[in-house]
């Protein structure tokens, strides 16, 4: 695609966009009491939405003026957390996180798979280096601690050898070729010399030329017979696939230059520029500002006034245009306020919570009264982003920016203000000595460290110890201790799964359908990869703290945990009962850990903290040893823990379990904020799904993906079909474990001659004990 394709795929978003939102102030802002046609509505704009997500990235991704890039990145995070606004207004209207859009995609006319949440590459991409380091840094520490053996030197498999062997002996045969030919020419030409001294008759000259004529002809010949025999040694590839690896190269290439480009431009700065024109004028107008305020102060109150502290906004309160009394309440509120936010927080759990206590009466109400859609965090963005991209580049013509450079006009406001920010962190450090200064030879006071209230003088050892240790320290020990591991590289689209096609019959019979593969990644990816991977998007679409993962042994919940951490680079804490057991025991020493976790998720965010079997911490039994003690303790921190997480800090609490019945019920759920119901993988999982094109194409089939997957080949689809059969009632993991036990080393060396079978299969799988409807029925349940 060129660059032309991509900017005409961002115009006709926007275009899609300026529809939505037209459509949406017509129906969203007024209320409305059916509720059916609410819930159409949700799900058009839902599915809409989406679409335009999908074509955002793709243009975000490829587009290399990175000026476009910046137009397109909030319109794209504000995309995302309308996504999860909408949502939020369909699972409390539906009472149900799994919506079942079938009708609205049949009305719009677009497959099931439109509804995929696409995940964007600069989550990744952006923070590549960072990252990279980062796991260089875990693994060092991991390899010095004894956690991780170090990989092993790849043994060579047999093509290879045979190939290296070929290259070193036709480079002796090559060397002696040379040596020999040498000494052929040095003798010809020795002979050449006597000639022409004797002289050269016409004869002796047409034998030369056909020499040549005759040596080149052979040469040509040789070359062709030499390529004729690396492809059919297989060390070479002929000539279509040679065109074929070529292109993917040259994609490749292309792809690596276009990531220089992007990364050129972002080093382009106009900062220097601005330093050197208008940074003494910044610097001298903030000096006066603040020498002013000093002034006016000192004369109002007979002294002079104390720096703002960062917290309170630094010298930014200052730079306002308020008079000092205004400055002076203005902190005093402040304060107050911090002090009220926990307070407030607080409040507003405990209401979010008693409406999800009482559905039913919010829903009466709601019909009383008419639905109508809350306010939004996203909205004014996606406008001032639409005004924009009609103002700035709806107009502009693509075909004569053939370099895609930078607009200085457009760029240098915001440059200014980057600049003024660095200029007001040195003038603050210059002001504040002399603000010291005034009040020591001025009024004769001497600045000293305000007194500590009570509180902080309560403050336990350990914390007051942690607080002077560096992140790099903390990251160390607890890499060391085993609680921040390394996370498997497993994506989100590795959870194969198909839609069932019964769900929708289902609910028109008043049943509730489990969950199918494809909700649980849209909602792993809803709750999970878009927020932690984006930092607007966490601060300000509607806040998920924590996420339950709830299933038998085998569904793919530990896969999940990892796909998240993969795709959006976050860390992984694993504080599962019986990884943390003999570590940091008694309460202190678990506050303490979590203190650590807190502060180093925190620090280096985006994080992730894991808690496996997450039913022992909320065990319905009393506790019989020191682990399960610590367990349960662990469990009654978990909300404080929770509560010390700010919109601003994307660390997100995932807990899986395989027993939840086993807890208690009240507890549990209060800490999980949303809990995901991983099912069995139903028939058309097992089996796979049909798409006609030119011919059948089976895609999507946990048998098919395992086998190939283990160098395996079976492509007998009646037999596939029978282990799609056979095999119901077992997990993902059961699969994966038969067919790594069928396709051992040895049976792979056998397999040209003697084909695999459904029997093998079978039998292998007969050895595992199936998750039985009654144990299905009881996570149903449950929750």
């Amino acid at each position: 695609f060129s660059t032309s394709t991509y900017c005409k795929m961002w115009a006709d978003a926007q275009r899609d966009l300026d529809i939505l939102l037209q459509k949406e102030r017509k129906e969203f802002l007024r209320p409305e009491t059916n509720l059916g046609k609410v819930s159409k509505m949700l799900a058009t704009s839902y599915i809409q939405y989406m679409e335009i997500f999908r074509n955002l990235a793709a243009a975000y991704d490829h587009l290399v003026y990175q000026q476009k890039r910046a137009a397109i990145r909030p319109v794209l995070d504000s995309v995302m957390g309308r996504i999860l606004e909408i949502k939020k207004e369909m699972v409390k209207l539906d009472n149900s996180e799994c919506q079942y859009l079938d009708d609205i995609l049949v009305e719009l006319n677009r497959p099931l798979e439109d509804i995929e949440i696409p995940i964007p590459k600069y989550f990744i991409e952006e923070n590549l280096e960072v990252l990279q380091q980062r796991e260089k840094t875990l693994d060092e520490i991991l390899l010095n601690a004894g956690l991780q053996e170090q990989k092993p030197v790849e043994a060579m498999t047999l093509p290879e050898a045979i190939k290296l062997i070929q290259v070193a002996e036709r480079a002796r045969q090559g060397r002696s070729r040379a040596v020999f030919m040498r000494r052929i020419y040095l003798e010809e030409k020795r002979t050449t010399k006597q000639e022409e001294q004797t002289g050269r008759s016409p004869d002796d000259a047409a034998t030369c030329i056909q020499k040549v004529w005759r040596g080149y002809i052979q040469r040509k010949k040789t070359e062709k017979m030499r390529e004729e025999e690396m492809i059919f040694l297989g060390i070479t590839l002929p000539p279509q696939l040679e065109a074929t690896s070529s292109f993917r190269k040259r994609a490749g290439t292309v792809k690596a230059l276009q990531v220089d480009v992007q990364e050129g431009q972002d080093n382009i700065s106009f900062k220097d520029k601005l330093r050197e024109t208008e940074g003494a004028h910044i610097k001298e107008t903030l000096q006066d500002q603040i020498s002013q305020c000093f002034t006016e102060c000192r004369h109002i109150t007979g002294r002079f006034p104390d720096y703002p502290p960062e917290k309170a906004g630094g010298s930014k309160a200052i730079f306002s245009e308020k008079t000092p009394e205004q400055v002076a309440e203005e902190l005093a509120a402040k304060q107050e306020a911090e002090k009220t936010d926990q307070k407030g927080e607080n409040e507003k759990e405990q209401k979010e919570k008693s409406i999800e206590k009482k559905p039913q009466k919010a829903g009466k109400k709601e019909e009383d009264e008419g639905w109508k859609m809350g306010p939004s965090n996203f909205l004014s963005i996606l406008e001032e982003g639409s005004s924009q991209f009609k103002v700035f580049w709806q107009n502009r013509d693509n075909e004569l920016d053939f370099l895609q450079d930078h607009d200085p006009e457009l760029i240098k406001e915001g440059k200014r203000e980057e600049v003024e920010e660095e200029i007001r962190v040195q003038v603050a450090e210059l002001m504040e000595e002399k603000l010291r200064n005034l009040k020591l030879h001025v009024d004769g006071e001497k600045v000293g460290t305000h007194k500590k209230g009570g509180k902080a003088e309560k403050v336990r050892a350990a914390m007051i110890s942690l607080a002077h240790r560096t992140i790099d320290s903390l990251y160390q020990e607890l890499a060391e201790e085993g609680l921040l591991i390394k996370a498997q590289a497993v994506n989100l689209s590795d959870y194969i799964g198909n839609y069932d096609c019964l769900r929708s019959s289902l609910r028109e019979m008043g049943a509730q359908p489990l969950p199918s593969a494809p909700d649980v990644r849209q909602l792993v990816a809803l709750y999970g990869v878009l927020p932690l991977g984006s930092q607007m998007v966490h601060e300000n679409a509607p806040l998920v703290k924590s996420m339950l993962l709830a299933g038998p042994a085998g569904v793919g919940k530990k896969m999940l945990v990892h796909a998240i951490c993969t795709e959006t680079g976050a860390n992984l804490f694993n504080l599962t009962p019986s990884n943390i057991a003999g570590k940091y025991s008694g309460k202190e020493g678990l506050l303490m850990m979590l203190h650590m976790v807190l502060k180093v998720g925190k620090e280096l965010q985006p994080s992730v903290v894991w808690i496996g079997d997450t039913e022992k911490m909320f065990s319905k039994a009393a506790p019989k040893g020191e682990e399960e003690m610590n367990a349960k303790r662990l469990g009654k921190m978990l909300p404080q823990f929770l509560k010390a997480l700010k919109a601003k800090d994307r660390v997100l609490l995932v807990g899986t379990t395989a027993r939840p019945f086993e807890a208690n019920i009240g507890p549990f759920c209060k800490v999980y904020q949303k809990i995901i119901l991983i099912p069995r993988p139903d028939y058309t999982s097992r089996f796979g799904k049909y798409f006609k094109s030119s011919w059948w194409l089976l895609l999507y089939s946990l048998w098919k993906h395992f086998i190939l997957q283990n160098s395996g080949a079976f492509s007998s689809l009646e037999n596939l079909s029978c282990l799609a059969q056979v095999s119901d009632g077992f997990t993902q993991g059961h699969i994966l474990d038969v067919v790594q036990t069928v396709l051992s080393e040895l049976r792979l060396l056998q397999m040209p001659r003697k084909p695999l079978r459904t029997v093998e299969f079978a039998t292998s799988l007969a050895r595992h004990i199936p998750v039985y409807k009654e144990e299905q029925e009881t996570f149903e349940v449950t929750f």
